[in-house]
């Protein structure tokens, strides 16, 4: 009979316990790496737009604190210089942002909804013909201005009795439609990004922030110029030379 001090007992190795597979959850293709969710990285995209957006609103405040100082130094200077230009174009530009607006926010519809690709590049290539529009009508303007030669400069002509106001009128005024007009061409090169974006079916009900966020930008483009069409061409309506 086998004692037990002969049975040579063999080390017994303990296996650590191997943990279960690692399933990657599911990662949509758009998502970048430093955010953990769509919702997430929506979020920062639009407080990023909305931060933006308020340095831009402080940047034309600045603009239209100085229209005011000085049409409050001259008001029949700025109502004589105002009454020369085209109330009919600008309430036209006026009518054709409005109605970019609506096809703009039909547009972040569509990819909020997953609907076609062809309605949605519909919109986009609306909002963009209209802001083409827009930037025609102003071209129109400006060339009148050239040939009338009311253009601040050396070369400024202004058979008026308020040559000096007219002149910080228009100074004023090519500044801050200037300035408007470049933030609509940079609106339309967005949009022809996001038309093309579209166009590859690229947004749905999971992914439509860059529309969305490109909609705030043109949003905000419209209600400036919401602000600048009254300053601009509505103070001189009543004026009448003497």
């Amino acid at each position: 009979m086998a004692t037990e001090g002969n049975i040579h007992a063999r080390p017994i190795a303990i296996q650590p316990a191997r943990s279960a597979p690692h399933v990657e959850e599911a990662h949509h293709p758009w998502l970048q790496h430093h955010f953990d969710s769509m919702e997430q990285q929506a979020e920062a995209s639009t407080l990023g737009m909305w931060v933006f957006l308020v340095t831009e609103i402080m940047f034309f405040g600045g603009l239209f604190m100085a229209y005011l100082v000085y049409r409050h130094a001259s008001p029949a200077g700025f109502q004589e210089a105002s009454h020369h230009l085209n109330i009919y174009w600008g309430t036209a530009n006026t009518a054709i942002l409005i109605v970019s607006s609506l096809t703009m926010a039909l547009a972040v519809r569509a990819a909020q909804t997953s609907q076609p690709r062809g309605t949605q590049v519909l919109f986009l290539g609306l909002t963009i013909v209209l802001g083409l529009a827009f930037l025609g009508i102003k071209a129109i303007e400006y060339a009148d201005k050239f040939k009338d030669h009311i253009v601040p400069g050396p070369y400024f002509q202004w058979e008026g009795t308020h040559a000096k106001p007219a002149e910080q009128f228009y100074s004023l005024y090519f500044a801050m439609t200037g300035l408007h007009a470049l933030h609509m061409i940079i609106g339309v090169g967005i949009m022809s990004v996001i038309m093309l974006l579209a166009w590859r079916r690229t947004f749905d009900e999971e992914y439509y922030t860059p529309v969305e966020v490109a909609g705030l930008y043109w949003h905000f483009v419209d209600i400036v110029w919401i602000f600048l069409f009254p300053l601009l061409y509505l103070i001189g309506r009543h004026y009448h030379a003497g």
